[in-house]
């Protein structure tokens, strides 16, 4: 059984990906990533397992994406703006 894993997102509209973690729980990681896409991202991630194949985080390709670090926090920073605008549209 796997004890870590990594925490791989995904912006499908710029087509780039980030890497983070490793991360023993990723619960808070995918709960964050499934409120991006209720409020309308185009988001997706994944956590694949830590192994010996994939030890360092430089090793993980995605497929017809380009790595953008601080893409996470990028993703996070616009979620808020968009919470905050429909906030503010309410009142």
């Amino acid at each position: 059984m796997y004890t870590q894993s990594w925490q791989l997102i995904k912006d499908d509209t710029r087509r780039t990906f980030d890497v983070t973690g490793p991360e023993a729980n990723t619960n808070h990681f995918s709960n964050s990533v499934h409120g991006m896409q209720r409020a309308g991202m185009n988001v997706s991630c994944s956590t694949p397992p830590l192994t010996n194949q994939t030890i360092s985080k430089e090793k993980i390709k995605v497929p017809g994406y380009r790595h953008e670090p601080g893409l996470y926090d990028r993703l996070v920073k616009e979620h808020q703006a968009i919470l905050l605008k429909s906030i503010e549209d309410e009142y």
